[in-house]
Formats: structure tokens, sequence, C-alpha cells
């Protein structure tokens, strides 16, 4: 039985044939309930709905691996370092004194709800969310994540879902050193959460939501915890997504303890495979500040595990990825991440495409295209989902739609270097996952945006008042955070 037809038509359509993306002038895109079922020109079947686009480009739904289902907390560390003394390390009269959750519930499933409609704002259609431990009291839970669960199917985001869990945590000394601190039956504990957590919600709301296992970076893990970890993934099927290589300190202390580099580690407790998701490999063997010899980057291409590109929020912190270009020349796969606000994945696209250039010297190091395919085929095939990230017969109607008439657009030679010129996540004007119109003419039907902000503001006011209480030396939160010219009231 035939179901209910949708007809796209814009200036241009990012189509897929042969295993690669294609451009379509004037092309057409059909979808059936919530599948495709035509990509091309001239479709001859009936149909009970057209969308009429003009100028504009019909893509497919951006894949986002580490995406932003926070408040923006990049914001406290942007002029404010070092990081220890500016409390995104805790310090030990904090610990001493109990670390507890700075979000009550309602807060933090307002959180999630707040940043999955900023994603999809941005033509982020699949996300596997990513959110600060620093003001938890350990990790994630279960409640948070079911209520994220029902705000992801309610607002239409395709979700990979599953609360972040540890062993550890860095404290700072009262001299200043940093060292890992561990209560590996909490961290366990959590593991056996986040698998019933898997357990009860894999392939809920109709298939948007799915789930995933979520250990916290690197260093705060231990080795029973991962060799489990890697255990429950084969069991449940699910992927598993874990920072590292993502700060010097990291890379240093997991040699230390280990004689290993982080993936060296990872390969020896079997948590390497293509089910891993690794943001963000900023610190390998070869790249600068790491003098250890060794084959990083080859180790997680071998394993057929995909490394996580979030190239805005390595720049900001004054690093990039070495390089994007070397990880595609010798066979790893790359997938994207946004990790930080804007959660714009066109940002992410522009800056690494333009890191990779100066990283490598050469204009021709990085195109385009190679950092369109991350956002969409690489990391559906990240998440083994063919079904996603192509706009192809049997894919997934999961689409995004970019105004090209606004004044500020710039010229074309085709649409795909024109957004990576000029273009931003603003200049998305509709998006569809699964066959549901859930951004149109820029805004989220019944999302209600501006009274979002003004508790966004709010809460987050809320978070920095509490700075003090878990920064070293316990400053006033004038001292903690800067401003970029003096404030006059």
């Amino acid at each position: 039985m035939q179901g209910r037809r949708t007809l796209l038509t814009a200036a241009h359509v990012v189509g897929h044939r042969d295993g690669r993306h294609c451009l379509l002038r004037d092309g057409e895109v059909v979808f059936e309930d919530d599948r495709i079922i035509f990509v091309g020109h001239g479709f001859p079947g009936e149909v009970a709905e057209r969308r009429a686009y003009g100028k504009a480009l019909i893509a497919p739904g951006f894949i986002d691996l580490d995406a932003l289902g926070d408040l923006d907390t990049t914001i406290l560390g942007f002029d404010n370092q070092p990081a220890w003394r500016k409390g995104r390390v805790w310090p030990r009269s904090y610990v001493a004194r109990g670390p507890y959750e700075m979000y009550a519930p309602d807060e933090l499933a307002f959180q999630k709800r707040y940043a999955f409609a900023q994603l999809l704002l941005n033509g982020i259609t699949t996300a596997a969310p990513i959110a600060s431990l620093f003001y938890r009291a350990w990790g994630e839970t279960t409640e948070e994540f079911a209520a994220a669960a029902t705000a992801a199917a309610a607002l239409g985001l395709r979700v990979y879902l599953g609360p972040a869990y540890r062993t550890g945590n860095l404290v700072v000394e009262a001299d200043g050193s940093i060292v890992p601190e561990f209560d590996e039956a909490r961290g366990l504990a959590g593991l056996d959460a986040a698998i019933a957590f898997c357990q009860a919600h894999e392939g809920t709301h109709g298939g948007l939501v799915r789930t995933m296992l979520a250990p916290d970076r690197i260093e705060t893990c231990t080795a029973t915890l991962l060799r489990r970890t890697a255990e429950a993934v084969r069991a449940l099927d699910v992927p598993v997504r874990l920072h590292c290589c993502q700060s010097q300190l990291e890379y240093d202390m997991v040699v230390a303890r280990h004689d290993m580099s982080p993936p060296e580690w990872l390969d020896s407790l079997g948590l390497l495979s293509p089910r891993a998701l690794l943001p963000h490999g900023i610190f390998v063997s070869g790249s600068r500040g790491i003098m250890r010899p060794g084959r990083d980057l080859e180790i997680m291409r071998d394993a057929g595990a995909t490394l996580v590109h979030c190239p805005l929020v390595s720049a900001r912190g004054g690093r990039a990825l070495e390089s994007f270009a070397r990880c595609r020349a010798i066979g790893l796969r790359v997938g994207m991440g946004t990790d930080t606000w804007p959660p714009d994945m066109v940002l992410n696209m522009q800056l690494g495409l333009m890191l990779s250039r100066v990283v490598e010297g050469d204009a021709g190091a990085t195109r385009a295209e190679h950092m369109f395919d991350a956002a969409t085929i690489a990391g559906a095939d990240a998440l083994g989902r063919p079904d996603l990230g192509r706009l192809q017969p049997g894919a997934a109607a999961d689409l995004v739609v970019f105004d090209l008439a606004h004044g500020r657009a710039g010229q074309a030679i085709d649409p795909i270097q024109t957004l990576l010129i000029g273009g931003s996540g603003r200049d998305v004007r509709e998006v569809i996952v699964a066959g549901r119109v859930v951004v149109e003419s820029g805004a989220i039907p019944g999302f209600d945006m501006p009274a979002a902000q003004v508790r966004a503001q709010s809460q987050f006011d809320g978070l920095v008042a509490r700075y003090p209480e878990r920064t070293f030396g316990h400053p006033a939160v004038r001292e903690i955070f800067s401003s970029a010219y003096p404030i006059v009231r």
C-alpha cells in the first residue's frame, strides 16, 4: 500500500550514486513516509505534497558524533586560562567537601532539550550528544537520559544516547599538581547502569532513539572499566565513544601509568573496533609535542575505528589535527563533531578545511567535498548506518535545506564550495527527519526559542555563581572570569 509521498525541488540537490555524492542541478527528492524513494529528475509518480525551495541546496542531514548536548561552557574557559586555576579541574578542597550536582533534574532535562533544538537548527539530524562532567557529582544518570530520549523524540532529532561514566577524576592538589583519583566500584556501577539503559531504550520512539556506551576521557578510566565496556559493546552491538589523544596531560598520564600510548593501551584492552568513536586525535605519535615514536593513527585505522574531528574546540585551545589530510591519506575514517558552542557543522567544516591546509602548508591538501563527506557519509558509516548521510532510494528521509538566495550567500561555482566559503548554520531553512518537518522557515514548530534563551541564560548564571566552590583557591567569580574590556555599570 502506497504511503504519503512528498516531492522536494531545489536548484541544487546532493544526490548519491555509485558510493559517492553527486550534485543534481534543479533536482528532485521524493520520500514516502520516512524513506527516500527517488532522487533525480522528472519523477513519474503521483505525490501528495510538493515543496519547491528555489535557489537552495537540499543535502543529507549532518551526522554529529560529538554533539553539543549542553549549555555553552566553552565560554567559561575561552579567555580564562590555565584551566586548572579556572574551575575546569576539581581542587582537593572541593573533593574533600564532597562534589555535588550543580543542576537539578529539571535543569538537566531543559539543558538537553535546548541543546537538541540548537542541533536541529544547524542542520544536524543525527547526534551522539555530549555534556560537561565538570559540574556533576560524578557521572550522568539514566533518569536524565530517559528524559533526553523523550525530548529528542518530541523534537524529531535522531540520537544515540548513553550516560557518561568513569572510574576516576583529575584533582588539583594544594601545590598545583594534577593527579588522578579513582573509585572503581562507583565507575563499574555506572557502566552497569549504562548497559541497562541501552537494553531499555535501544530502538525506541520509532527507531529515532538508539544507544551507545560513553566512558569518559581515557585518563579517568581504569583498565577493568574499559575491558568490561569492550565486552558490553560486543554483546550489545552499540557504538562506544571515548575521548582520547586530546591533551598533552592525558597522553603523558597514560604513558606514565601503562607504558603505552592511548591508542596502544585501548588496543591492548580490546576497545578499539569499528564501533569505536574517538574524539579528538590531536596528540598522537608524530604530532607536535609528542616525541614518543609509534603508529597511533595507524592503530586506530587498523582496528576500523573512527577519529571524531572537532576542529572548532581544538583550534580554540590552540591546537589542530595533524592532519585531516594525513588521516585521509592513510585510510583512517574521520567523522565530524561539534563538541562546543555554536553547534554549527558548517563552521566546523570550514575551520577543518583551513586548518588542514595550514598544517600541511598546501592549499590543495583538503577540498570542500572531503569535509562534507566527513560530516555525512563517514559519520553514518561510523554508526553502521548506510541509510543515513546520503540521499538515495532506501535511505532515511533525513534532509536539510540551505537557503542560497539571501544577499550574503556570495557567488557560486558549486553550492558545496559556496557553503564552505561563506555559509553558516544560520543558512538552514528547513530540516526533515524521518519524513517529518522538524525545522520550518528557520524555526522549530512549537518550540519557544526566545523563552528558552532566557531560561538558558538564567540557568547558566546560576552555574557561574557556584564556580568558586569548585575552583582552585576558591576565588570570587570576578577573579575567575575576565572581561574583554572593563565593565562600566
